[in-house]
């Protein structure tokens, strides 16, 4: 059976690339967000969604996140607010 992770809260589910490419101009690949939860509510109570969706390709920090292995595949998760930057075409 296969089992899909939703991240709860405002955490981003993130595919690491194992080894990280770059382009001929010297531009790093980013990393491929799998998925994100629903977002985090503020003190009043209203919804704050996270800023990036699934398929986005995002900025990691060098250092930081939680480790998650499902099947052979290993992923990131992190909080909406540790992610640099996303990159767009």
């Amino acid at each position: 059976m296969a089992k899909r992770l939703i991240p709860t809260l405002n955490r981003v589910l993130v595919e690491k690339i194992l080894q990280p490419s770059k382009t001929v101009s010297g531009i790093l690949l980013p990393d491929r967000v799998i998925a994100v939860g629903p977002g985090a509510r503020d003190r009043t109570g209203n919804l704050i969604p996270v800023s990036v969706k699934e398929g986005d390709n995002v900025l990691l920090p060098e250092f930081g996140g939680t480790q998650v292995k499902l099947g052979e595949k290993e992923f990131l998760l992190y909080r909406d607010e540790d992610l640099m930057a996303t990159l767009h075409d």
